[in-house]
């Protein structure tokens, strides 16, 4: 399978995906969209992952670029793309199938508890009913009209969402590297303010160790949309086998049985 990364700030750390897609014998590419200027075709990839970023998906005025980002994933979704979106890109997620992104109530800074909901769905069901993973945001999303909330946590209620088996959610940074972390310690410290949803920098720091965790069950996720893309490709693989039988023997394939088969 081949991944494409959208990536929106130069020190985010990506890979936590990009090595479960080695391991996994996947390819993947990385675009920048702040700054590239052309976007690939749709038929050079199968799972395209929108990552998080400082800007808001209503900000096109502060951020043109994200006009033409919008527009591309757009297409990606008409065309039935697999699509993980995470924080920011769960957000234009959202908004591309038609729901309201907006300032939450309480910025969330810090490790804090993610709780599934009772959903039957494939996408989490590999994940502990809570866990903690990293978050650092200040919007938040209405739940999009045929989506399935999955996740919620005490500050946002939408943490996770699945529409139907091929695009996916997380308001939440299973991806979130030590290292990406300490830098926006460092660069955005403004933020880590006293409130009731942001941690300190040093209970933070202490807690970086679940990075680790956090990577698994990204893998777990990654695995369960790699499953689709897999019976996505054999389905293609029969279609075309059976269109050759019937190029080879003159005979269409649905009157290929026997009669009273």
């Amino acid at each position: 399978m081949r991944l494409l990364l959208l990536k929106h700030f130069r020190f985010d750390r990506e890979t936590a995906i990009t090595d479960w897609a080695a391991a996994k014998g996947h390819t993947f590419a990385l675009l920048y969209p702040p700054d590239d200027e052309t976007y690939p075709e749709h038929d050079s990839y199968e799972l395209l992952v929108i990552l998080g970023g400082p800007m808001s998906v209503y900000e096109e005025k502060l951020y043109p670029w994200l006009t033409e980002e919008k527009q591309f994933v757009r297409e990606a979704l008409q065309r039935g793309k697999l699509v993980l979106g995470i924080c920011f890109g769960a957000q234009m997620l959202a908004e591309l199938l038609g729901s309201r992104v907006y300032r939450n109530a309480y910025k969330e800074i810090g490790w804090h508890k993610i709780e599934r909901t009772t959903a039957e769905h494939p996408l989490l069901s590999q994940l502990p009913q809570q866990f903690y993973s990293f978050q650092w945001h200040g919007d938040c999303f209405d739940l999009p009209e045929g989506a399935v909330r999955l996740a919620g946590s005490e500050a946002c209620t939408n943490q996770a969402f699945a529409y139907g088996n091929r695009v996916a959610g997380l308001q939440f940074h299973l991806e979130a590297h030590p290292e990406a972390i300490g830098e926006m310690l460092s660069c955005w410290s403004s933020e880590l303010v006293e409130a009731p949803y942001i941690q300190p920098a040093a209970h933070i720091t202490a807690e970086l160790a679940r990075s680790e965790q956090s990577f698994a069950m990204l893998a777990r996720v990654l695995d369960q949309l790699a499953a689709v893309g897999q019976t996505d490709q054999e389905s293609r693989r029969a279609e075309q086998s059976a269109g050759q039988a019937e190029q080879q023997s003159g005979v269409p394939h649905e009157a290929q049985a026997a009669p009273g088969a």
